[in-house]
């Protein structure tokens, strides 16, 4: 027998199959919390009616808005939105939107737990593993499909060094996820169908990886059969809810690998590219993971017929049955398409062939030229 752990995250509860507005205030209240900070995306809450909503279910225990999120959660939108949670000094924070706030409120639990007030503390906070208990922690209504909210797992972006930065607590997640497939309806359709690829990256690669486990496999086979069908049904009916609800718990079986199992070169540089070229996440993962498959089919061979298999079409490889699903989807498939030139390869080869998370893949990247090898497979 082969030596293994599975580490469960403190993740209390997850909720589906009833408005937002109602689950929330509920949660709230089973958990004791008097004063609620809302940080939320730009759009939810200067464009549509998502957040007054709930601002208006919360009542007197509303404490605040943070609405001035960036993509790729840079270090000092994470600061400015610690200094307004100082401010509020609620108990609780409630998440709605994608991964970027909900990354960002991540690292904001960090910088409350560790009194971080500067870029430079934050740095060196970057990459290590603390275990102090988070001070404060969140409840998200997530209107994507990348996950985050069910790892204690985070990611913000150093400007100043272009790179992605992992920030890991022992209790980073939710404390609870509210899963309301109504109000995605907000949410741009290249976003929710790109964010479900990055999803679907979760998944594929916590199947392929050398150390997965059976818990992690089996949730990977039934959340890549359920994006099959869903996404699918998504893009040919928007207004489809069943769809969306069944997008959402596909994303949720995903997300069992994410922080478990060592992810792969398709994440690795994806990581790259959204700090090096501003891609946004689930693009990286349009553009990069047929290309990886490619790269780790003789590797992976008999994990990728499962997925292959998993996605509906047997007769496939894994590569050309997930860039098929993209390309139905409408989504971009190539580096050119999400403006990533050749030129551009050597300098993401040269970040990409000491990334660690490259570094895990299963087929083993030893070089720049290596991972020039699979960029040029993306081209």
């Amino acid at each position: 027998m082969t030596p293994g752990a599975y580490a469960y995250v403190p993740l209390e509860r997850v909720v589906w199959g009833e408005a937002a507005a109602d689950a929330v205030p509920r949660e709230v209240g089973r958990l004791g919390a008097e004063r609620v900070f809302v940080a939320a995306s730009k759009t939810l809450a200067r464009q549509t009616d998502a957040i007054e909503v709930l601002k208006s279910a919360l009542g007197a225990r509303f404490a605040g808005l943070f609405d001035e999120g960036r993509e790729h959660t840079p270090f000092d939108t994470v600061l400015a939105c610690a200094e307004a949670v100082r401010a509020a000094r609620p108990d609780l924070i409630l998440t709605v939107g994608g991964g970027t706030p909900t990354d960002m409120v991540k690292v904001v639990q960090l910088c409350l737990t560790h009194d971080v007030r500067s870029l430079d503390a934050l740095a060196a906070l970057a990459g290590k593993r603390t275990a102090a208990p988070s001070s404060l922690r969140q409840i998200v209504v997530p209107t994507t499909l990348s996950g985050g909210e069910y790892s204690s797992v985070a990611g913000a972006t150093n400007t100043a060094t272009h790179s992605k930065e992992s920030f890991i607590g022992p209790d980073l997640c939710a404390r609870a996820v509210i899963l309301d497939p109504a109000i995605t309806r907000h949410t741009p359709e290249r976003l929710w169908l790109s964010t479900a690829i990055r999803a679907l990256d979760h998944a594929v690669e916590g199947y392929c990886a050398p150390a997965t486990n059976p818990l992690v496999q089996a949730a990977a086979l039934k959340a890549i059969a359920l994006f099959a069908t869903s996404l699918r049904r998504t893009k040919a009916d928007p207004a489809d809810l069943q769809a969306r609800h069944d997008s959402q718990m596909a994303t949720w079986l995903a997300a069992s690998s994410l922080g478990r199992v060592p992810m792969g070169a398709s994440h690795g540089i994806g990581y790259l590219l959204g700090a090096m070229h501003s891609v946004p996440h689930g693009e990286t993962s349009c553009v990069m993971l047929p290309a990886v498959l490619r790269w780790n089919e003789d590797v992976t061979a008999a994990a990728q017929k499962d997925i292959a298999a998993a996605l509906g079409r047997p007769a496939l490889s894994a590569s050309e049955a997930v860039g098929e699903l993209i390309a139905e989807l409408g989504l971009p498939r190539r580096l050119g398409d999400v403006g990533v030139g050749a030129g551009d390869i050597p300098a993401l080869a040269e970040r990409a062939a000491v990334h660690p998370v490259v570094l895990a893949n299963p087929r083993p990247v030893r070089s720049a030229a290596d991972a020039a090898a699979i960029l040029d497979l993306a081209r």
